[in-house]
């Protein structure tokens, strides 16, 4: 926990993702979601494959801000407070995906095994959405240390253009297909089908090692942006405000905007070779969304600081801000808990009982009956999620509880 002065601007960022990072990931009914909150079945890109590439470049940018002191302070340092995180971050994304270590078997609960002892293609999934962050931020760290940024800057276009040549040259029939991309056989070699993601009906894992190599990228520049940032004095790296003039404040958000317009651009012009994909983190997906991703800090920037913008608004995003990770693991284990409860509303045609959860319940017996699409019955109970993600975070923030690892 800590008190630290914050950077406003970057807190409304992050938080506004982590709010569209609740919504989609909690939706009444995973079969009525409005288009906008789905992923793009596979090319392509949604406001929801926004959510993932904002929040690593978040990473990045509040990376920009502490790499400084740790510079100062030494490589041994660094290498123990960088690997300390990323290995924590790491573990408790393995435990979110085994919790809460026990299942309904009928009417028994029954530990989750490791690898199924009945069948051997099911087990417990390695890798995931903090995993993924884990090891991103670890390799965009290890980079941002030794590597000057100019430097940097073309490590990370050439991990890009080699990820591409890997595709291109790794695949089979059509390596941008989901049969045909290189990064599930790897996945197969060194997770096991067992520990693999299988929501495409097949073993495939849209976090798995090869698409993560790009993703690393997606730190870099956000890093970058946040070296950019603090080079026009926009903020110090001891996390104060510097007094500037509105003229340099203009500097630096169109400085900002034709960035993020370029390198959207460039995204937009590799997809017709290397089509835009979350789901394989192409490397036209990396430069398309960084693009987003400055455009929409900016303006952030330009609400909050230069129009000095403090209000409910500010705030409802802020307090996510704030405590990023804490709430994305919470509002992970709620649901998983409330699986384990059951409320018998029935019996089936052989007399069984049929059985829901406290969030079932609340779905079934509140959300649904609002008139209208099915949609906004499962879009309702995303927002009274949603509050109660905000009520917690909120206590947090007013008791001055930021919690990191």
């Amino acid at each position: 926990m800590t008190t630290q002065p914050r950077y406003y601007s970057l807190d409304i960022f992050r938080g506004a993702t982590v709010v569209l990072m609740i919504l989609v990931n909690n939706p009444g009914s995973w079969s009525h979601m409005f288009a906008p909150l789905q992923h793009a079945p596979w090319h392509g890109c949604t406001p929801t494959d926004l959510v993932f590439p904002f929040f690593l470049f978040a990473v990045g940018n509040a990376m920009a801000f502490v790499m400084p002191r740790l510079q100062e302070a030494g490589a041994a340092t660094f290498w123990k407070k960088v690997l300390k995180r990323a290995v924590l971050i790491f573990l408790i994304g393995l435990g979110l995906n085994w919790f809460p270590f026990v299942a309904w078997s009928g009417d028994d609960l029954v530990f989750k095994e490791w690898v199924s002892s009945t069948n051997a293609d099911q087990g417990i999934r390695i890798f995931g959405v903090l995993q993924r962050i884990a090891i991103a931020y670890l390799g965009a760290s290890i980079l941002a240390y030794y590597l000057k940024p100019k430097v940097l800057l073309y490590t990370a276009i050439g991990l890009l253009f080699g990820y591409w040549a890997l595709c291109a040259i790794l695949g089979t029939g059509d390596p941008y297909s989901l049969s045909g991309w290189f990064g599930t056989e790897v996945d197969k070699l060194l997770l096991g089908v067992p520990h693999m993601y299988k929501g495409e009906g097949v073993p495939f894992d849209p976090e798995g090692i090869a698409s993560t190599w790009p993703s690393v990228v997606q730190v870099i520049f956000g890093y970058l942006t946040g070296v950019f940032i603090l080079k026009r004095g926009e903020v110090s790296w001891l996390w104060k405000k510097v007094p500037k003039s509105a003229e340099r404040h203009f500097k630096l958000i169109s400085s900002l905007m034709v960035t993020a317009f370029i390198v959207l651009v460039l995204g937009w012009v590799w997809s017709l070779g290397f089509p835009i994909n979350k789901k394989i983190w192409t490397s036209s997906y990396v430069l398309y969304t960084t693009g987003l991703a400055i455009m929409t800090l900016s303006a952030v920037i330009w609400y909050t600081d230069l129009q000095g913008a403090r209000n409910a608004l500010t705030r409802f995003f802020d307090v996510f801000g704030k405590n990023p990770l804490f709430i994305f693991v919470l509002s992970g284990m709620l649901p998983r808990i409330s699986g384990l409860m059951r409320i018998q509303q029935g019996v089936d045609e052989n007399d069984l009982p049929i059985y829901t959860t406290p969030l079932g319940w609340f779905y079934d017996n509140v959300c649904v009956p609002l008139p209208g699409l099915p949609e906004v019955g499962s879009f309702f109970y995303s927002l009274c999620f949603l509050v109660v993600m905000w009520l917690i975070c909120a206590i947090l923030d007013r008791n001055k509880i930021y919690i990191k690892v």
